[in-house]
């Protein structure tokens, strides 16, 4: 990676780990909060690497970046989660080079997500980037990797049929109440937690089950009145969620604590309650499956529900893999260019010179000398060669490294300047 002159690190990796060989304790236990990305960004930044980004999912928590080995990621990771080393060595995977890049257009294509087509991880990345950027652990060549894998998933999106049908978690758990659940528009359904799982998940309730028998409760009062608003639904107070769950015969929890916040001390109620447990970690503890009349589910026993639309999206895998690879082969001619950009930087420099110089020699030479007209004329030439230059390098056949070492000769060019 460092012959395309993009970071003074050797590879650029994707480390992480995800549903696939983790389960939802051991996710949760590298989950990285708003506050735990921040340290570890800032930590980078004083260990002198010049990329990463972070994501941190219920699916999945992933580092994106450049280093020389990939174990100075990982330990990073280590450090500021719950997670070992050990357990990382036994669940998570690393991605090297062309790899990392094949495997975070996958992630942002739907492709890789635990129901085929969920491109809520775009948002992520989205922010991920934002947040490389104020701690100025961010460049060009992750600047243009994350535009390109979101040009990929509104692509996916726009030209297949790979999102049809339900594309997230919380429209899995409404899918399992509706499947499961009779009399599903008559019964207290109860949303502990609004942030954006809960928000989707509210919109998913309201428009598939019809019903108007749900209340809201966050810690944050405010949140949740403004979502009830546009539904027209109950909110009560944080300090009620005890006689509310009394109440409710559904339960969704979507909190995003740290730490179990429904626990089966919390549930005094001899009518049958569903428990749907969509955080990462593990926001209800496991205890409450002691109570005969409570039925536990997590979000990974809810991923697992498929359809005839899951199925269907399978068949539009290889036209999303086909626009992957068109964009994916975009990056990389941007990326070859930049193997010579030294080169081309060098030699516009090398060529200011020269027309400063000359300018200079004119001026004391020639009575009526104009040097402002000189000046926009000679900054037209130096335009001029520099693209052609350019354009030859970036259309060469095979390696540019003897036309790059030819203008080096010629031009007697000294690049001292390093990416």
């Amino acid at each position: 990676m460092q012959a395309y002159k993009v970071s003074k690190h050797q590879h650029f990796f994707a480390i992480g780990l995800s549903y696939e060989k983790a389960d939802a304790i051991v996710r949760g236990k590298f989950s990285l909060s708003i506050a735990q990305r921040n340290a570890l960004l800032e930590e980078a930044k004083e260990l002198g690497l010049d990329a990463l980004s972070i994501i941190s999912t219920c699916n999945r928590t992933e580092l994106y970046g450049f280093a020389d080995q990939a174990k100075s990621l990982i330990d990073l990771l280590c450090k500021h989660s719950n997670g070992s080393f050990a357990q990382f060595e036994h669940v998570g995977y690393t991605y090297e080079d062309a790899k990392a890049i094949d495997h975070i257009f996958r992630v942002g294509g739907g492709l890789d997500s635990q129901i085929l087509g969920d491109f809520e991880i775009i948002s992520q990345l989205k922010s991920a980037f934002t947040l490389s950027k104020k701690h100025d652990v961010s460049n060009a060549f992750l600047e243009r990797l994350f535009n390109a894998v979101i040009q990929t998933s509104r692509r996916i999106k726009n030209e297949t049929q790979l999102s049809s049908g339900a594309t997230s978690v919380s429209f899995a758990s409404v899918q399992y109440i509706l499947q499961e659940i009779d009399f599903k528009s008559s019964k207290n359904i109860l949303l502990f937690g609004t942030g954006k799982i809960g928000r989707n998940t509210c919109e998913n309730l309201v428009k598939h089950t019809h019903n108007k028998h749900i209340t809201l409760i966050n810690r944050t009062k405010d949140k949740a009145e403004e979502i009830a608003g546009k539904f027209n639904l109950s909110v009560k107070d944080f300090s009620e969620l005890q006689t509310e769950i009394r109440k409710a015969d559904i339960l969704i929890v979507a909190t995003g604590a740290q730490h179990p916040t429904i626990t089966k001390e919390l549930i005094f109620t001899k009518k049958p309650l569903l428990v749907l447990d969509l955080s990462i970690p593990k926001n209800v503890d496991e205890n409450v499956t002691e109570l005969a009349n409570v039925n536990l589910m997590h979000m990974d026993h809810l991923s697992k529900i498929t359809d005839q639309t899951l199925e269907k999206r399978k068949a539009f895998i290889p036209q999303a893999e086909d626009i992957i690879e068109e964009i994916k082969t975009e990056f990389y001619e941007w990326l070859s260019t930049r193997k010579f950009a030294p080169t081309i930087k060098a030699l516009k420099q090398k060529l200011e010179l020269m027309k400063v110089e000359e300018l200079d020699y004119q001026g004391k030479k020639l009575l009526n000398f104009n040097e402002a007209q000189a000046e926009i004329i000679s900054d037209r030439i130096i335009h001029k060669i520099t693209r052609s230059f350019a354009a030859h390098l970036r259309n060469a056949n095979g390696s540019t490294d003897a036309s790059v070492e030819l203008l080096n000769k010629v031009f007697d060019l000294s690049l001292t300047e390093k990416a």
